[in-house]
């Protein structure tokens, strides 16, 4: 979805069309940006910067806060759409999937066909803008998905990977930031095809597995399926910032969010998970996960983000490098029916539960963030 909740803010609000709209925290406070329409990134405002800086850039700016629930009941609707064309779709965060399609070729005509069916679908019955990547494996179509951004439309044809990977720069590779776009600079490496074309030694020995990792995509390779939540090992969600976050509460802040969108996923689902894992990739190229065992299998809010906090804080010295990329996943997937018994016998469990199941309800009836978690960090208020 193209800058997914300032263009719901826009379509809620016709009287927005046209002006720069910013999702997120107020330049009174310590907030920071969540999302931003293209006419503000006019100016240069992106997600996870400061909403003081995006202010100071564009003074007419209109700021609106996040209502992450009722953007949750859209992407829901957008999801139902995906599922007419396949059962196969991976979501990767509220504005963002992986569908796989090759299964409904037969019934609904090429995959291309399919793509242009959904990006239609899409605008006529709930009025928003989505680009669509089409390719033969995930890391393709996610570049794609992102080159003509808004309303994009790409196809990446199985015979000609190399022609479209060669000339975009190395940082469209997942995982290649400011750091190792230094890396790459001081070999006279700036475009995809110059990376696939060094020694796969020298990548290894200044690289280790993640040298031989890039190499592979450089070269168009990924062999990772699309994996719907209800056969999944794992839930996850992660984001990439536009901008390296150092602010320890906005970065506590998006975990939270990560978080909750990874336990609405497994109640969903009817889902619980037995270890909870953070990811952490830092401004130096430099990635680390943590994680740590629950007490039994949950799929409670709450249960998931004191632990997701907890690593977070022993990971985060008090002068650590900015952070690029921040993930959460739940794996040990029990797929079992939930006993009463043993789940509800901690009186503060049963609450946190019926807590979740009402903001859940209320989510799916109104569509809107009309209650709040008191004791929670959110991205507006951080």
């Amino acid at each position: 979805m193209d800058a997914f909740y300032a263009s719901v803010e826009e379509r809620d609000h016709p009287e927005l069309a046209g002006r720069p709209v910013v999702v997120g925290g107020t330049p009174q406070g310590r907030g920071v940006v969540a999302a931003a329409n293209y006419a503000a990134r006019k100016y240069g405002i992106h997600s996870a910067m400061p909403a003081v800086t995006a202010r100071r850039r564009c003074p007419q700016a209109i700021f609106l806060p996040c209502r992450i629930d009722h953007y949750a009941k859209v992407a829901r609707k957008i999801r139902e759409i995906f599922q007419r064309y396949t059962p196969l779709v991976e979501p990767l965060s509220l504005d963002e999937a992986f569908l796989d399609v090759s299964g409904s070729e037969r019934l609904f005509g090429p995959a291309e066909r399919i793509g242009r069916r959904i990006q239609q679908n899409i605008l006529a019955e709930l009025r928003l803008v989505a680009s669509v990547g089409v390719a033969p494996n995930k890391f393709l179509a996610k570049i794609a998905s992102d080159l003509e951004k808004p309303a994009g439309f790409v196809v990446v044809h199985p015979d000609r990977i190399h022609q479209f990977l060669d000339p975009l720069p190395i940082q469209r590779i997942w995982g290649i930031g400011r750091q190792g776009s230094k890396f790459f600079s001081g070999l006279g490496v700036s475009r995809i095809g110059q990376l696939r074309q060094l020694p796969l030694q020298l990548l290894r020995n200044h690289l280790g597995n993640h040298g031989e990792h890039f190499r592979r995509l450089a070269s168009g390779i990924d062999e990772r399926q699309v994996v719907p939540d209800r056969e999944a090992k794992s839930v996850s969600h992660e984001t990439t910032f536009a901008a390296d976050v150092r602010d320890p509460q906005a970065l506590r802040a998006w975990l939270l969010e990560l978080t909750d969108q990874v336990a609405r996923r497994l109640r969903r689902h009817k889902l619980r998970g037995r270890r909870l894992q953070i990811k952490v990739r830092f401004a130096d190229f430099q990635t680390i996960t943590r994680s740590e065992s629950l007490r039994e299998p949950t799929n409670i809010t709450d249960e998931l983000w004191q632990v997701a906090s907890k690593l977070l804080d022993k990971r985060l010295a008090d002068e650590h490098l900015p952070v690029r990329l921040l993930g959460i996943g739940v794996s040990g997937i029990d797929r079992s029916e939930i006993q009463q018994g043993t789940l509800f016998d901690n009186e503060q469990r049963k609450k946190q539960s019926q807590l979740d199941k009402v903001l859940d309800d209320v989510d799916d009836a109104l569509g809107r963030h009309v209650l709040r978690r008191g004791s929670g960090l959110n991205r507006s208020s951080s």
